[in-house]
């Protein structure tokens, strides 16, 4: 792949052109990867010169992404109206013949034909069924978009969320005992367990981590107390195990008392994530405002998170390149990076030189022309762009290796990413009104981060 089309003439100075050009590879690589029964697999393998190799497992997230990304290419023109229908219809009617419990999907299908995985395909390890209410949540998010795009979904789409009831995953806040009662989610249950099943052993106690997308969802629709919004940490508490002892204040709340903690990083005041990943920060806020409606808390950590990446690449480890998030190991396999630095977790994710390129899409909004010149420069020099399917899913700038394979979750990202920018708001409409609105942005107005 030769470099990406110079930048021209942009509302964000970022180029438009190149914006354009690698969403339409994204959205073919999303097309190619979604099954004829209409499920978008995890993943696909593009080493080759002839077809490319789909996985035979999908997710609810995976799913999500294939939705909300034939969304997006209908609102930016490249797919026309009645592609839309036809897609989002056969992968709504797909979704509807998924085993289920508890109101939930399951963790792993098969992308062929829906069937529930008991065994890994690739391995032939047992699968124990688990519902992860992170996972759920992007499956409901992209659903939801799908529904607010086609109106003729929205029946069909309501009937499936009528059991999606995010109380299912939440432990009430139990001031006797915070610790079994933190009034945070649960990572998920196996369901496998007479009554509600066998719960994790966590909750997802970290604000700004992805999973705070589920604890948006069931704020709006009622399911979940907002106090609940007030519980989950900013940082952990001082004087408790973790990557840096934490400056704040305890603030009350709505009746909360709310460890109001940040971190610094190079200066910078701003409110972690747990391992220090980029799509721990920034997957959320493609889909709800954050920034439009917490600017001086959500928005300014978010900018400073980028800046913390972008330092990270370019300074503290003199890779020459930044952008560090949960990806495909060029070599294979799967791996969290990040920046450790900016996680709670003691041992946070490490950056290890593996660039991933969908962490500069997430930083489009915040950092675009560092944005679009890393990802031009991962093009030119380890020719990360492939002008059929996007970029690869990352780079070791190390030795020069590209992953081979393109996966859902990644580009998904990418692919809401370059909506946003291309057009802003395209994919946010079903999380700016109804009861994000009257329920979700109250908080984020009331939010004050000590930064």
């Amino acid at each position: 792949a030769g470099a990406a089309p110079a930048a021209a003439g942009a509302r964000t100075g970022a180029g438009r052109a190149p914006l354009r050009t690698w969403f339409e590879a994204t959205h073919r690589s999303l097309d190619a990867m979604t099954t004829d029964f209409g499920l978008t697999a995890d993943k696909m393998d593009i080493s080759g010169t002839g077809d490319p190799v789909l996985s035979a497992q999908t997710s609810p997230t995976n799913i999500g992404c294939g939705l909300w990304t034939t969304v997006a290419a209908a609102g930016l023109g490249v797919i026309d109206p009645d592609t839309l229908h036809r897609r989002l219809t056969r992968t709504v009617a797909a979704v509807e013949r998924l085993e289920r419990a508890h109101g939930f999907w399951l963790n792993w299908y098969d992308a062929h034909d829906g069937s529930l995985l008991t065994t890994w395909p690739e391995t032939g390890d047992p699968v124990r069924p688990f519902l992860s209410s992170v996972d759920n949540a992007w499956l409901v998010t992209g659903l939801m978009i799908a529904a607010d795009a086609d109106p003729s979904l929205r029946p069909r789409v309501a009937r499936l969320l009528e059991d999606a009831d995010w109380s299912y995953f939440y432990t009430p806040y139990d001031p006797a005992d915070p610790v079994a009662g933190p009034g945070q989610l649960r990572g998920g249950y196996w369901p496998d367990k007479p009554g509600k099943g066998e719960p994790t052993g966590h909750h997802y106690g970290a604000l700004n981590t992805e999973p705070r997308m589920a604890s948006y969802l069931g704020i709006a629709d009622g399911s979940l107390p907002p106090e609940h919004y007030w519980h989950v940490f900013r940082t952990l508490l001082p004087g408790m195990g973790q990557e840096q002892e934490p400056e704040g204040a305890w603030v009350t709340i709505d009746g909360v008392r709310v460890w109001q903690g940040h971190y610094t990083h190079r200066g910078r005041k701003l409110v972690p994530t747990w391992g220090g990943s980029m799509f721990e920060a920034l997957m959320v806020p493609l889909f709800v405002p954050e920034p439009e409606w917490s600017p001086h808390s959500w928005g300014t950590s978010h900018h400073r998170y980028v800046r913390g990446q972008i330092d990270h690449g370019l300074k503290e480890a003199g890779y020459g390149y930044w952008g560090f998030s949960p990806a495909n190991i060029p070599d294979g396999g799967y791996s969290e990076y990040g920046v450790d630095a900016l996680g709670m977790q003691e041992e946070g994710y490490n950056s290890k030189g593996v660039v991933t390129p969908h962490a500069s899409f997430l930083a489009l909004p915040y950092e675009p022309a560092a944005a679009v010149a890393n990802l031009t420069a991962l093009d030119r020099d380890f020719g990360a762009y492939d002008d059929r399917y996007g970029f690869r899913d990352s780079v070791d700038t190390a030795t020069g290796r590209v992953s081979d394979f393109v996966l859902a979750l990644d580009q998904g990202m990418v692919a809401a990413a370059l909506a946003q920018q291309l057009c802003p708001g395209l994919l946010q409409r079903p999380f700016r009104t109804g009861g994000f609105r009257a329920r979700v942005k109250p908080l984020l107005g009331k939010e004050r981060f000590s930064i």
